[in-house]
């Protein structure tokens, strides 16, 4: 783990914070990111947000690359960083402004059509020993809003920078860094308000969403996920057990304009072993509806009762309508952890369907309530070692699923692993891991051949249409468009155009010098469509994977740091 936080050599460094001191900011004028522009984020020229617009669709109506013609892409400017660990940021674009963050809590910004530095904020992380960040020093991307950029730190600062500048207009903590919590995610903005969500559900953290005055940074609402005695969930745990009770919100939400209700994921409760915390454990592994003017709770729906096997329920909550047995429903949809694709109700919380898109045997079903029905032979205890699927590292994890309102497909990348996972004893202590378990990652028996995919599900059924499969782990997001083509990274380097339809691969990239981590995005400048990615292998695949981390092909990723735009 070390040698993967390590930073380049102080005089690469010092060359490219060079490189980026007195760049002039030559990208013209700033266009303000309004409240009007948010909510119409999904027909802007720009990629205004983490997942482009409020529902999560990671789908951009540009057409100028299409099917016809992707083959032609060609490399129009990249920007190398040298950390070796994970990039997972997606270029956020504003007019000719491009903002990317790096891990360790960095933001770099760009003129999106040349790739020309015009500044780079350094986040003090102070003395912080990111001994409680899990899974590598990531993060995920920055917010927009008005005429500032919003960073989430992993020493849990929220940082408003100055957009054509980088100067810092306000930064306010959350929480002390080492104790148990950590901020990798992209904030989102709505209506005036920068919502973050925090990690730290492995040390034994009580999971939030909060939410600051963009303009001053002062702190509005917290909401914990785990409620305290006398509050609605709270006899879902047993005595005391609220206080370490996990439940983090650490992947961006969604916003629903048409109920003003932020949709927001929840992760496992800890410790992970179940035995040690009967009942549901509301609302741990849940989505939360919340009013965005006061974090008040309106609706959950959780994913996996009394989780033992660390499924969360933090996987994006994407938004779309269904039609189903004659009925039109405004729904959410998530690819979660535990290998089922829900389709909810997102005015009720109420589930439409749940489907299997990965070999699932912990989950087995539901009631008519819509109640997730666990496999009691499948749970481990600490005189207990049992095998299930998926490995705790889910059906699909952080990186997020697109969806074509063209095709009505969700393009989901997969993951097929397995793991033996047993309970062993533990006890809280602030700043150190509280699971209660041990595990190893094992191939899953029913695909041998190929630990990752990339798959799309027809969004009314929950059924697969088409799949493609990879030898090694899929740990890239999903980008569609109305070209009907679908981009997403692979890990041995190549940046994959497939055709929306079929998945047939209609292009691939010239190798990049890491695997792909990170999350596409598209964007114009005058007429011109741009599609970006970070190369740059790391996150909790090679640290935690057992035998996928073992496995030579994935061992012997190359690493680095490699921001690559293309255009026709």
């Amino acid at each position: 783990m070390a040698s993967r936080s390590a930073l380049i050599p102080r005089t690469l460094l010092a060359l490219a914070i060079a490189s980026f001191a007195g760049a002039a900011a030559a990208a013209g004028d700033y266009p303000a990111v309004t409240d009007a522009r948010l909510a119409a984020a999904a027909k802007d020229d720009g990629w205004l947000m983490y997942r482009r617009d409020y529902t999560g669709s990671g789908y951009a109506p540009f057409d100028q690359i299409n099917a016809g013609n992707v083959a032609g892409l060609k490399l129009a400017w990249d920007h190398t960083d040298g950390l070796q660990v994970g990039y997972e940021s997606p270029p956020v674009v504003n007019g000719n402004y491009l903002y990317v963050t790096t891990p360790r809590s960095r933001v770099l910004a760009f003129e999106a059509s040349t790739g020309k530095p015009l500044w780079k904020y350094e986040h003090d992380l102070g003395d912080a020993g990111l001994k409680t960040v899990c899974c590598d020093v990531v993060n995920r991307g920055v917010a927009l809003y008005e005429d500032k950029v919003y960073l989430a730190t992993l020493n849990n600062d929220v940082v408003a920078l100055d957009a054509k500048t980088g100067k810092i207009k306000w930064k306010k903590r959350l929480e002390k860094p080492d104790l148990g919590y950590a901020m990798t995610l992209a904030p989102l903005v709505v209506k005036g308000k920068v919502v973050v969500g925090v990690s730290g559900g492995e040390y034994g953290a009580r999971g939030y969403v909060a939410a600051f005055d963009a303009k001053t940074g002062k702190l509005l609402w917290k909401r914990h996920t785990i409620p305290a005695p006398g509050e609605p969930g709270s006899d879902t745990w047993p005595k005391g057990a609220y206080k370490t009770g996990g439940g983090a919100a650490w992947l961006t939400g969604t916003y629903d304009a048409d109920t003003d209700t932020i949709l927001w994921g929840v992760g496992n409760p800890g410790p992970w072993l179940a035995t040690m915390r009967p009942g549901d454990n509301l609302y741990s592994d849940s989505v939360l509806a919340l009013d965005p003017a006061s974090g008040k709770i309106k609706w959950h729906y959780q994913y996996t009762p009394n989780d033992t096997w660390d499924y969360d329920g933090t996987n994006e909550q994407v938004l779309t309508d269904i039609t189903r047995d004659g009925k039109t429903y405004k729904a959410l949809v998530s690819a979660s952890r535990n290998g089922w694709f829900y389709a909810i109700d997102r005015t009720n919380g109420k589930l439409i369907y749940a489907e299997k898109f990965a070999t699932a045997t912990s989950v087995t079903g539901f009631d008519a309530d819509g109640r997730a029905i666990t496999d009691p032979a499948k749970r481990p205890d600490v005189d207990k070692e049992v095998f299930t699927c998926p490995s705790f590292l889910g059906g699909k994890n952080w990186w997020p699923i697109a969806i074509s309102p063209d095709t009505r497909y969700a393009y989901v990348p997969t993951l097929h692993s397995c793991m033996t996972i047993k309970g062993v004893p533990v006890n809280y202590k602030a700043g150190l891991p509280y699971l209660g378990a041990s595990f190893k990652v094992l191939h899953d028996p029913a695909e041998k051949d190929h630990w990752g995919s990339v798959q799309a599900i027809a969004l009314d059924t929950g059924k697969q249409a088409w799949s493609f499969k990879s030898e090694l782990p899929w740990n890239s997001g999903m980008l569609a468009t109305a070209g009907g083509v679908v981009f997403s990274g692979s890990a041995d380097g190549y940046l994959h155009a497939f055709d929306a339809k079929t998945g047939k691969v209609l292009w691939k990239s010239p190798q990049a010098t890491s695997g792909f981590l990170g999350v596409p995005s598209t964007w114009r400048v005058d007429g011109k469509q741009y599609v970006g990615i970070w190369a740059g292998w790391g996150g909790a695949s090679p640290i935690w994977g057992g035998e996928m981390a073992e496995d030579p092909r994935v061992r012997n990723i190359p690493l680095g740091g490699h921001l690559y735009v293309f255009t026709l």
